[in-house]
């Protein structure tokens, strides 16, 4: 690879205009900044010691260091050399932060073995016994802008680019699991309609909110416990061993999306948004009814019937979904209930 400093900085012309990187918060971002704009440096430096932080999924410095080097792989950053991303210091560094996530996330759940063809109906079940804190329920029983629009700005992270982490998935498949995704797909992506990807309609959203709507803007706003949902979707979705779980990821959100989804539709009307920014919700209500059923019986039993010794791994992508979202969850509603914010000061 060239030289850092050789070449212009990322970006071409027409492509979506890239993010300012984040202030490091800590010494792991610090040095992920650092090993972004000098990629002389080499990951295993002595002064590099927080691999053990007490909890990666929900510790602020090392999420945004995360979630800073997923996004190589989508919008990158304004000043980051476009070959950073393959660079072998950075892939080194994203590699033990990673690993570290990961194990994380196994110790949060426990693979459990799955009957043979199950794999669907132990989601449902994961589903049905679920016992969380209804994050929907509670917006719509206290709608309110300010509520509203916190609650817009900690899902930007992911719903700028929904779909997007996902796609991975898409050349590692083939048969009826294939066909299933790439229509789930379509929809999330608006048809190919400029302006009806769902990213799309929830930049509208923000916009009527009264939020900025740029890629990026809120990241310095955000928690560990919110950049952890996102990160999630990239780990596995950049790892093609985790394919199953990733599926298992896709098929819990189309699952559930239904009945919160109308929950937000209800507050956004409830206090007074315009239907532009209410359709977001809306599309998600009518397209999920389809895509849930879909996503269990042609998506993950498909793929699972082909690859029944995978059938575990997928419904612990359902099941750690479930988990890293009711952290979230948690999060936004203990704050909320202290009359304080769920967001970072800026």
């Amino acid at each position: 690879m060239s030289n850092v400093h050789e070449s212009p900085l990322a970006g071409e012309t027409g492509a979506p205009r890239a993010p300012m990187l984040p202030t490091p918060i800590g010494p792991l971002s610090d040095f992920t900044t650092r090993v972004l704009t000098d990629t002389r440096l080499q990951p295993d430096v002595a002064e590099i010691v927080a691999l053990d932080v007490d909890d990666p999924i929900g510790d602020l410095d090392f999420q945004r260091s995360l979630y800073v080097l997923h996004e190589l792989h989508f919008r990158s950053f304004h000043g980051v050399h476009p070959d950073a991303e393959w660079h072998p210091s950075v892939v080194g560094w994203w590699h033990r932060l990673a690993g570290r996530f990961e194990s994380a996330l196994r110790e949060l759940v426990a693979l459990r073995p799955v009957e043979d063809g199950a794999a669907g109906a132990a989601i449902e079940r994961c589903i049905s016994e679920f016992e969380g804190p209804s994050l929907s329920g509670y917006i719509l029983d206290h709608a309110s802008p300010h509520l509203l629009r916190e609650f817009a700005i900690h899902r930007s992270a992911y719903q700028l680019k929904e779909a997007d982490p996902h796609t991975f998935a898409l050349p590692r498949l083939g048969g009826a699991a294939k066909a299933a995704f790439v229509e789930i797909q379509m929809d999330e992506y608006g048809e190919g309609i400029p302006g009806r990807a769902h990213a799309e309609l929830f930049a509208a959203t923000m916009r009527g909110l009264g939020l900025d709507d740029t890629y990026g803007h809120h990241l310095h706003l955000l928690p560990g416990t919110t950049l952890a949902t996102t990160n999630l979707i990239t780990h596995l979705a950049l790892h093609r061993r985790l394919l199953p779980a990733l599926l298992g990821h896709l098929a819990l959100f189309e699952m559930t999306s239904v009945t919160p989804m109308g929950r937000y539709a209800r507050a956004m009307r409830a206090i007074g948004a315009p239907t532009s920014a209410c359709e977001f919700y809306d599309v998600h209500v009518e397209a999920d009814e389809h895509h849930g059923p879909l996503a269990r019986a042609q998506l993950v039993d498909a793929y699972v019937a082909e690859n029944p010794e995978q059938a575990t791994l997928a419904v612990w992508g359902a099941e750690i979904t479930m988990a890293v979202e009711r952290r979230f969850a948690e999060h936004l509603l203990d704050s909320w209930s202290n009359s304080e914010t769920s967001l970072l000061a800026p």
